[in-house]
């Protein structure tokens, strides 16, 4: 039972620093955050890249699972793909995303998550180097690219997405709009205005 919930009290905390800090983050603040010594961290998971792909995989998982969710609950193109954008944004996936996801179909450098992060409670940047995950399969991520795809073809071929933006421009969307603030009323607030501002930057517009 104490293994069991030592595991959970670990992914939680990873979820939580990689979350604030990006995957650079050490282990040793993922080890701080659940409480429990670094050592019982490398028990569970013997390199901190087991951990990130951990992590990583259960975000792809989820996300995959809100965008079926949008896809089956909302019979309006647009309605469905802008559901999907908030109910990521407001779980905070964005913060999650891992690199490889967001890289799909654009220029590399262009599609990197800013590691640049707020540290909580200081206001303060912390620069943290980004070690993206590398999964050994990508089966995952490539279900969370195919559902997301209809999303988007849908919505533009409905004529409500601007032609040019692409599935990696909507998990983008996704990153941008999940900012991490010490505050969780303000982080709210925060993810809805900036989202509202980029679904309007996506949206297609009469000639």
């Amino acid at each position: 039972m104490d293994a069991q919930r030592n595991l959970q009290h670990v992914l939680r905390a990873a979820r939580e620093v990689f979350g604030e800090l990006g995957y650079g983050a050490p282990m040793e603040d993922v080890a701080r955050r659940a409480r429990v010594g670094v050592g019982t961290v490398y028990r569970r998971f013997p390199s901190k890249d087991v951990l990130v792909r951990r992590i990583a995989e259960e975000e792809i998982s989820r996300l995959t699972e809100q965008a079926r969710a949008a896809l089956g609950q909302e019979d309006e193109p647009w309605s469905a793909l802008s559901r999907f954008l908030r109910t990521s944004v407001a779980s905070g996936a964005g913060r999650l995303l891992p690199p490889q996801v967001l890289r799909v179909g654009v220029v590399e450098d262009h599609a990197r998550v800013p590691q640049q992060r707020t540290q909580p409670g200081t206001g303060e940047l912390r620069l943290v180097p980004e070690e993206p995950p590398a999964p050994e399969d990508d089966a995952g991520a490539s279900q969370l690219l195919e559902v997301v795809g209809r999303l988007v073809e849908r919505a533009r071929a409905a004529g409500e997405l601007r032609a040019d933006v692409t599935v990696s421009d909507v998990l983008l969307v996704i990153a941008t709009a999940a900012p991490s603030l010490p505050d969780a009323a303000q982080q709210a607030a925060a993810s809805a205005r900036l989202l509202d501002i980029l679904l309007e930057g996506l949206r297609s517009r009469p000639a």
